[in-house]
């Protein structure tokens, strides 16, 4: 099909030139005398972008999937009762994970469309006056459902009770796109992936720890091998690595960090939080529903969205795909085929957003669905034009 593919999935996202410009390089020795000079900045930046200092960052070839394993290996021990919640399939497969690992999983079970439930684990962590429970577990955003979680409102719940427990959170579809302090919410394990925010190709496991973790894993006795940190920080301290890093990754990271702040972390949270008004400002003239039941779970770069009764999501992506060369993602688990999500992250400007709105306004009229052609682009075109800085006034005198 001639003309580009449109990529508005959750990840992996858009890559910009300057990100594969900075990756299109040579080979090189991963044991060069000078790369210290290269790894010791990009860990110190990565930790900006966790908002932390001091935390320790940690760089694992793998997804975000092996970020999990690391923060969960290196920090508990067999038969340790973890707190956790289900909300989606990927808060689902962490608390799979924690199982598997043999871990004592207290997983509550929670509406899809709703967030991490502060109150009940508030309620529970006062009466775990043995503190028997070790580890505490939120994801900020669930990737399936387009639902985002207060951390600082767990972190509270935590202090309240005077709870000791850790506290792990999978950060993989926010960080470096929505609003995360490592330091402020005094979050213990945080895990991040290359494919999302960071705008890089899949690859990268990259997790934060906080001193408190670090003093966890002394004594953590879950196995571990490929993702011990132990290993990682006697080579890191030097500026190496255990085993061969993905080196053209870690260069598309530097660019990626060089990109992000140049731009501002804030300025990044800000835009990513306007596109997702636009995406919602879409669905509603769309008549849709979002997944996310209230605005307080509303995610900043995800939208997940109900199709009518009597549709199937996944021919509204199919449609897209095949017809447009439009990529929006399916539902998963509990609700396949009842909706199809749009990514709005990472690498993305006004003008692309609009073009992912009228393909899967298109795609949504093509399988019959009864949606106004051209309302929810112009109801997102009119939220971009009311909230574009500089005005076009201003812009005139640029």
């Amino acid at each position: 099909m001639p003309g580009r593919n449109f990529l508005f999935i959750p990840g992996p996202t858009n890559i910009p030139d300057r990100i594969n410009r900075a990756m299109h390089l040579a080979q090189e020795d991963m044991r060069a005398p000078d790369l210290p000079n290269f790894t010791k900045p990009l860990y110190e930046d990565m930790k900006k972008v966790f908002k932390t200092t001091t935390g320790r960052v940690f760089i694992f070839p793998a997804s975000g999937t092996g970020g999990w394993e690391a923060g969960i290996a290196n920090t508990l021990s067999p038969g340790d009762k973890v707190l956790m919640s289900g909300f989606g399939h990927f808060s689902n497969l962490w608390i799979d994970m924690c199982q598997r690992w043999g871990l004592n999983v207290q997983a509550l079970e929670v509406d899809w469309g709703e967030g991490v439930p502060v109150e009940r684990y508030a309620e529970i962590l006062k009466a775990d006056r043995k503190h028997e429970i070790k580890g505490v577990f939120a994801t900020q955003n669930e990737t399936a459902t387009g639902v985002a979680s207060d951390v600082k409102a767990v972190r509270k719940a935590l202090d309240d009770a005077s709870h000791p427990a850790l506290l792990f959170v999978d950060g993989v579809s926010s960080v470096a796109s929505m609003d995360f302090r490592m330091d402020e919410w005094c979050v213990d394990v945080c895990v991040s992936g290359s494919q999302k925010g960071l705008m890089l190709p899949t690859g990268l496991g990259i997790i934060c720890m906080s001193q408190k973790a670090m003093e966890a894993a002394k004594t953590a006795k879950l196995p571990r091998c490929f993702f011990d940190i132990a290993d990682q920080i006697k080579s890191n301290d030097m500026g190496f690595f255990p085993y061969t890093p993905p080196m053209n990754l870690l260069r598309g990271l530097r660019e990626s960090l060089n990109i992000l702040f140049e731009e501002g972390l804030e300025n990044v949270f800000a835009r990513h939080h306007r596109y997702a008004e636009a995406t919602r400002a879409a669905v509603k003239a769309w008549g849709l529903k979002l997944v996310a039941k209230e605005p307080k779970w509303y995610s900043d770069t995800i939208s997940a969205v109900f199709v009518p009764e009597g549709f199937n999501g996944t021919e509204v992506v199919r449609t897209a795909y095949r017809r447009y060369n439009l990529c929006l993602s399916i539902g998963l688990a509990k609700v396949a085929g009842k909706i199809f999500r749009i990514g709005h992250l990472g690498d993305m400007n006004e003008l692309m957003l609009l073009a992912a709105l009228s393909g899967a306004e298109m795609a949504m009229r093509d399988i019959g669905i009864k949606v106004e052609a051209g309302s929810g682009v112009a109801a997102a075109q009119e939220y971009l034009r009311a909230s574009a800085k500089p005005s076009v006034e201003e812009a005139r005198k640029i």
